[in-house]
């Protein structure tokens, strides 16, 4: 009986233990596939989302392409025009400054600040091309307005403009279509003075 109830028993054991087993692969097996689901599901995320992130990133990409040649034909349009207003007002400030009539008014408004600050005889250099409507004038109405003499020399280097200073040499300032084209160039590449002036 001793016998039949340790077989009986092993058999249940064994039973139980297969049941155990089976019942272990199946949650196994079930456990496997919902990881595979849960990976697959995981993949297939990200991909959604590294696709949305590379349709983004292309689109800014698109995006600040089509900002920087905007904004560089506007920047090439408005350099454009800068140059085209540098050139004109060369061209307009060289002729102004051969105004004879623009050159008096300069001429005597700057000698009556020299006169105001400092009491000194005046030396003025003007363009040989304006000598003979300018000298008179310095010589009679500017003297006398300023009340003292004022040495005038006149220049074939010069195309318009003035110098003008103490007669003593300390200084000058220059007034001369030359010193405005040298003040605009310090402001210039070298290839938009080429094109403006020549250098």
């Amino acid at each position: 009986m001793q016998n039949k109830l340790q077989v009986l028993t092993e058999q249940l054991y064994n039973q139980g233990l297969a049941k155990g087993r089976e019942d272990g692969d199946r949650y196994l097996e079930d456990a496997r596939l919902k990881a595979a689901e849960t990976i697959a599901d995981a993949d297939a995320k990200a991909a959604a989302i590294i696709a949305k992130a590379e349709k983004e990133a292309a689109d800014l990409k698109a995006k600040a392409e089509a900002d920087v040649k905007m904004a560089s034909a506007q920047a090439l349009q408005a350099m454009r025009k800068d140059i085209e207003n540098l050139v004109v007002a060369k061209a307009s400030t060289q002729e102004t400054l051969a105004d004879p009539a623009f050159l008096k008014e300069i001429i005597r408004a700057v000698a009556e600040k020299f006169s105001a600050a400092e009491s000194c005889d005046l030396s003025l250099v003007l363009p040989e091309s304006l000598k003979a409507k300018l000298e008179p004038w310095v010589k009679a109405e500017l003297s006398a307005a300023l009340g003292s003499p004022v040495e005038v020399k006149f220049s074939g280097k010069m195309a318009g403009g003035f110098t003008i200073g103490p007669k003593d040499g300390a200084y000058y300032i220059s007034f001369t279509d030359k010193a405005f084209d040298e003040l605009i160039a310090a402001y210039m590449r070298p290839v938009t003075r080429k094109i403006l002036f020549g250098e």
